[in-house]
């Protein structure tokens, strides 16, 4: 019985910070575009960060 009044008050606890995990994600446009990352792996070659003082080799 002692048991349920602890894991009780967590399972509500771990919901609120789930909850507020979630809405935070939603309200930081982290769900905004959910296709190009699932479309990198499909391309020939993975898009590199220019560097101009790199010399390209040809």
């Amino acid at each position: 019985m002692t048991t349920m009044l602890i894991l009780i008050p967590l399972t509500f606890l771990l919901l609120l910070v789930a909850g507020g995990a979630f809405f935070w994600a939603v309200n930081h446009d982290q769900f905004d575009d959910m296709d190009s990352a699932s479309l990198v792996p499909l391309t020939d070659h993975a898009p590199q960060p220019s560097d101009p003082d790199k010399p390209e080799d040809s």
